[in-house]
């Protein structure tokens, strides 16, 4: 009969047919065991501020507060695969804002005679800090690959001498106001709007189903076993309802009547009656998930990702392998401190100034975001995602307490204690599922 299979096939048949909803779904449980967390503490914190917690407003600002230390995650991420550590993350942030916010208001007016608000003063103020914090990171990386000092001594002395050098940069002063386009990357003054945030909605909803066809067709082109089509079209369809939620919760944050006013007073018109319009997607934002996916597909796609991971898995073994790990170190060194002045521009740009503090215990939060988000400190694993989610539950709970009116000395006891817990529950399910 047809409808029998052959006993040699039998045992393997029944199996497959008995996997679960989650089981077919091939999700990475880590990353729902951290929504799951991140989904409690914002209930959690919803309940006790009696809704405020998840209102437009404070999901808006908690996504603009989470993108400095989240930009710089990502970096974390290499660095701690490949064995490593990076201290001064912090007060490098802070050097290369105090060089960004220097150029704005002083250098580049004296070199090039340029008047404050000239258009490119923004632009070529990001390049110089950029350019700054590159360098300083390859010399890191240097130091730690060629040299072979250790990398905590190297970045514990860049802790103090970077937080100090921005000090000197400045003479101790703040300085700002900064350029109105450069304080466009900062959050509440460069978003998207409500239309510009819809299609980005679209078009990245989209570009997920494109991926997600493109990566099963590559699958079944080489013979790979694939998710059924309805496990498939279930992921897909979770992805896109998160981005459209996400999106629509920017979207319906309002810009105040008296902030709308007084943009069309300065071009010289009366708001019309009835009028209203909504930030939408911050320009931060947008910038973390583009840092996000080039990274993501460093990781994945491309040689350096796959001699990181290697090189972090067993370092003796990827040298032999001719893996050259000195320039390999300078590599992720120089990634690490390009994104440290990115964070910077985040960061000074959302104050609209530079200030002295900026930046300071960044270096440990940026860690606990990388571990949090599963990073081992071992070695050889990590993701991208896994760090921004990591950043995005601490400062929720940050967030979360501030509101609530925890003092900030139990805030800080609060989420070491859960970095702790992190850990450990990593290392509990690493030695369950066998993955070291």
């Amino acid at each position: 009969m047809t409808d029998t299979a052959p006993n040699d096939a039998g045992d393997d048949q029944p199996k497959a047919r008995k996997r679960g909803f989650v089981a077919s779904l091939e999700l990475d449980m880590r990353l729902l065991g951290m929504i799951g967390a991140f989904i409690a503490i914002a209930l959690v914190f919803n309940i006790l501020t009696g809704g405020r917690f998840l209102t437009p407003r404070n999901v808006f600002n908690l996504t603009i507060q989470t993108v400095s230390v989240a930009i710089m995650a990502t970096g974390m991420v290499f660095v701690i695969v490949t064995r490593h550590i990076d201290l001064s993350v912090g007060s490098l942030l802070a050097t290369t804002s105090a060089v960004m916010a220097m150029l704005q208001t002083e250098w580049l007016l004296q070199i090039f005679g340029f008047s404050l608000g000239h258009p490119a003063l923004a632009w070529l103020a990001i390049l110089g800090g950029l350019f700054a914090g590159t360098l300083v990171g390859a010399v890191n990386g240097y130091l730690i690959g060629y040299l072979a000092i250790p990398a905590f001594i190297v970045t514990l002395g860049g802790l103090l001498i970077w937080r100090n050098v921005g000090w000197y940069l400045t003479n101790g002063q703040t300085i700002g106001p900064l350029d109105e386009t450069f304080q466009m990357f900062g959050g509440i003054s460069g978003t998207l709007g409500t239309t510009w945030s819809w299609v980005f909605a679209v078009v990245a909803s989209v570009a997920t189903l494109y991926a997600l066809w493109s990566a099963r067709r590559t699958k079944q082109g080489h013979g790979f076993p694939v998710k059924p089509l309805w496990a498939e079209s279930t992921v897909g369809a979770l992805i896109v309802a998160a981005i459209m939620g996400f999106i629509w919760l920017l979207t319906s944050y309002e810009i105040p009547q008296r902030v709308l006013e007084r943009d069309f007073e300065a071009r010289g018109e009366i708001l019309p009656e009835g009028y209203t319009a909504a930030y939408g997607l911050p320009i931060s934002v947008l910038l973390l998930i583009l840092v996000a996916l080039v990274m993501t597909i460093i990781a994945r796609r491309t040689r350096l990702g796959r001699y990181i991971f290697a090189t972090g898995g067993n370092p003796d073994a990827a040298e032999l392998s001719g893996i050259n790990t000195r320039l390999l170190t300078v590599k992720i060194f120089a990634i690490m401190g390009f994104l440290c002045a990115l964070s910077a521009v985040v960061a000074s740009a959302r104050l609209s100034f530079h200030s002295n503090d900026i930046g300071t215990l960044d270096e440990l939060r940026v860690i606990a975001a990388a571990v949090i988000g599963g990073t081992a400190l071992s070695g050889g694993i990590g993701t991208i995602y896994g760090a921004i989610l990591g950043a995005l539950i601490m400062q929720s709970l940050q967030s979360g307490m501030a509101m609530v009116g925890v003092d900030a000395p139990f805030q800080n006891i609060v989420v070491g204690a859960v970095l702790i817990l992190a850990v450990l529950i990593d290392i509990i399910y690493r030695k369950r599922t066998g993955d070291t």
